[in-house]
C-alpha cells in the first residue's frame, strides 16, 4: 500500500509544481496556481499516510519514487521520451528506495 501512496504523492507534487512552472515559466494565467496549491496540499497529506516510523525514511524512499514519476511526467505530459541515461539513473534511485523501504528492521 505504501508504494501506491508514494506514487500518488509524487503525481500530486509534480502536478502542483508544474502548475507553478506553467505560470512563471510558460506565461500561463495565475489561475494555474489554484489547482497547483491544492495539489501540493494533497501531496503533503498523502506523504503523511506512508507506513513509516520516521519521516526521514519516508522522504528518502519518496525521493526515488519522485525521480521515476518525474520521468513518466516528462514522457506522458511533456512529450519528451526519457533517454537511456534517464532510465538508468531512475533505476538506481528506485533500487535504493526499495532497499530503504523493505530493509528488515
Amino acid at each position: 500500500m505504501s508504494i501506491l501512496v508514494y506514487i500518488l504523492a509524487a503525481l500530486a507534487e509534480i502536478a502542483g509544481c508544474f502548475a507553478f512552472w506553467s505560470w512563471l515559466r510558460a506565461g500561463k494565467s495565475a489561475m494555474w496556481l489554484l489547482p497547483g496549491i491544492v495539489s501540493l496540499v494533497v501531496f503533503a497529506l498523502l506523504l503523511t499516510r506512508v507506513d513509516s516510523a520516521f519521516a526521514g525514511r519516508a522522504y528518502a524512499v519518496y525521493g526515488g519514487v519522485y525521480i521515476a514519476a518525474s520521468l513518466g511526467w516528462l514522457w506522458l505530459i511533456e512529450g519528451m521520451r526519457p533517454d537511456r541515461w534517464d532510465l538508468a539513473g531512475a533505476s538506481l534511485c528506485i533500487a535504493g528506495a526499495m532497499i530503504i523501504l523493505f530493509a528488515p528492521r
